[in-house]
C-alpha cells in the first residue's frame, strides 16, 4: 500500500476538518495549561486565610509551595515518556483526572499533612503538562508555523489565573478556601469530557509535511538521534538555563506574589484579588506578541537563534531589570506597572523558547527532551518558593524587606540567566553538528537510553 494511502486510512473522522481541526485542539490544549496554573494558584490566592487556618507559619507554607516540584520532574519524565506511546486522547485526560483526585481532598480536608500529600500529586500530575500540551500541539504545526501556536498553548498559563484570581478570592471571601478547590475540580471534569471528546494527536494529519524542508531537522536527519547528543548540544542546555531563572519566576509569581500584595504591601484581599490577574494579563497579550514576532521574523529570514533564542533571551533580561526596580520602589501604580511588565516579559519568553526544542529533535523524541528541560527547571520552582519564604520568616515584624531582598536576587538571576542562555542557543549549529554525526545508517549507540 502507497505512503499516501496508509495516512489517508489511518485518519480520523476529524482529520478532514483540516486547519479547523488543528486549531480547535489548540484551543483545547490552552484550556488544558489554564486549569493547570488555574490548580497551582488556589493555594497562593488563598494563602492568608490558609495559614491561619491551618495554624502554619510563612516558612511552613514556603515548604507547601515547594511541595508541588519535589516529584514535578519525576512526573515531567515519566509523562514525557509515555508521549507517542499512549494515545494523546487518553493520556492527557488521563493526567487531567489525576489533578482532580489531587484537589478533591481538600474541599473538606484541614490538615497541613493533607495539603502536603495533595500538592505532591498534583505537582506529579502537573509535571509533563507543557511535554504534553506542546508535542501535541507541534503535531499538528510544520517547524515554521509552530511559534504561534507554541505560544497560544503558553498563554494558557497566563490566564488560568486571570480567570481563576477573582473567582477564587470571591469564594474565598464569601464562602471559604475548599469552595475553591471543589471548583476548580469540577472545571477538570468538565476539560476531560471535553477532550476525550474532540482532543486526538495531529501526527496522522500532518505526517507528510513533518520533515518538509521548512524544519531545522530536514529528510536527511534521522528519525533518532542519540539522546547523549541532544542532551548535550547547546540549545538543549540554554534552554534548561533559561526555563531554570524563567520558571523561579513563575513559581513566586504564582507561590508568593498574592502574599506580597496582601502582607507585604497591605492591599486588602479584594484588591490584591484584582491586582494580581494584571501580571497575568499583561502576559497572556505579550505571550502571543512575542509569538507573533517570531513568526514575522523566520518569515523574514531571520536565524532561528535569534527569533527563538535571542527573542526569548532579551525578554528575560528585560524582565529581569523590571523586577529588580519594582523591588526597589514603594507600594504605587508605578510598582504594580513594573510587576506587571516584569512578570509578563518573562512568560512571554517561554512560547517562543519551547519552540527551538522541535528545531532540533527528531519528532518522535521531543516529548522526552521536553520531559528533561522540564525536569531541570521544577529545580528553580523547588528552590524559589522556599528561599522567598526563608527570608520573610527572618524578617519578623518587617516582612517588605524579606519579600523586597527575595525579589531583588530573582532578578538578578533572571539576567545572568537569560545572558548565558543567549549564546548557548543556536538551533542552525546544533542541527548541523547533530546530523553531520548521525547518520540514519549508523549503529545504534549503546550507551544511548
Amino acid at each position: 500500500m502507497p505512503v499516501s494511502t496508509q495516512v489517508t486510512a489511518t485518519r480520523s473522522p476529524f482529520s478532514t476538518l483540516g486547519p479547523s481541526r488543528a486549531w480547535l485542539v489548540v484551543g483545547l490544549l490552552f484550556l488544558f495549561t489554564l486549569m493547570n496554573f488555574a490548580d497551582k494558584a488556589i493555594v497562593g490566592l488563598a494563602g492568608v486565610e490558609m495559614i491561619k487556618d491551618l495554624g502554619i507559619t510563612k516558612q511552613q507554607f514556603g515548604l507547601v509551595q515547594s511541595s508541588f516540584f519535589w516529584l514535578y520532574a519525576v512526573g515531567a519524565i515519566v509523562g514525557g515518556m509515555l508521549v507517542g506511546k499512549v494515545p494523546a486522547r487518553w493520556l492527557l485526560a488521563g493526567t487531567a483526572s489525576l489533578w482532580v483526585i489531587a484537589l478533591l481532598p481538600m474541599v473538606w480536608s484541614t490538615s497541613f499533612t493533607t495539603l502536603i500529600a495533595t500538592r505532591i500529586l498534583l505537582g506529579f500530575a502537573e509535571g509533563p503538562t507543557a511535554a504534553m500540551a506542546l508535542t501535541v500541539a507541534h503535531s499538528w504545526f510544520t517547524a515554521e508555523k509552530r511559534a504561534l501556536p507554541s505560544s497560544i498553548v503558553v498563554a494558557g498559563t497566563s490566564f488560568g489565573p486571570i480567570l481563576a484570581a477573582p473567582v477564587i478570592t470571591a469564594l474565598v471571601i464569601h464562602h471559604s478556601w475548599h469552595a475553591a478547590f471543589l471548583v476548580t475540580a469540577l472545571a477538570g471534569l468538565g476539560w476531560i469530557a471535553l477532550w476525550v471528546m474532540f482532543g486526538r494527536s495531529g501526527h496522522e494529519a500532518v505526517a507528510d509535511a513533518d520533515h518538509t524542508e521548512s524544519d531545522s531537522l530536514t529528510t536527511t536527519a534521522p528519525e533518532h538521534i542519540p539522546y547523549r547528543l541532544l542532551l548535550t548540544s547547546g540549545t538543549v542546555i540554554g534552554l534548561c538555563v533559561l526555563f531554570f531563572v524563567s520558571y523561579s519566576s513563575t513559581a513566586l509569581k504564582v507561590s508568593w506574589l498574592p502574599l506580597y500584595l496582601r502582607d507585604g504591601l497591605g492591599y486588602d484581599a479584594t484588591t490584591a484579588g484584582n491586582l494580581i490577574t494584571l501580571p497575568y494579563l499583561t502576559a497572556a497579550i505579550f505571550i502571543v506578541a512575542a509569538g507573533f514576532t517570531s513568526r514575522m521574523l523566520t518569515k523574514r529570514g531571520v536565524s532561528n537563534r535569534w527569533a527563538r533564542g535571542g527573542l526569548a533571551s532579551g525578554l528575560i533580561i528585560a524582565g529581569g531589570l523590571s523586577t529588580i526596580a519594582f523591588s526597589m520602589l514603594d507600594r504605587g501604580p508605578l510598582q504594580i506597572a513594573l510587576i506587571s511588565i516584569g512578570a509578563s516579559l518573562v512568560a512571554a519568553s517561554n512560547g517562543v523558547a519551547w519552540t527551538a526544542v522541535s528545531d532540533v529533535t527528531p519528532p518522535k523524541q521531543r516529548g522526552t527532551i521536553i520531559a528533561v528541560v522540564i525536569a531541570v527547571y521544577s529545580v528553580g520552582g523547588i528552590l524559589a518558593p522556599l528561599v522567598l519564604g526563608k527570608l520573610v520568616n527572618d524578617a519578623g515584624t518587617s516582612p517588605l524587606e524579606g519579600y523586597s531582598r527575595g525579589f531583588m536576587g530573582l532578578g538578578i538571576m533572571l539576567i545572568i540567566g537569560a545572558i548565558i542562555s543567549f549564546f548557548l542557543i543556536n538551533p542552525e549549529r546544533d542541527v548541523r553538528r547533530l546530523t553531520g554525526r548521525t547518520t540514519p545508517d549508523s549503529d545504534p549507540d549503546p550507551t544511548d537510553s
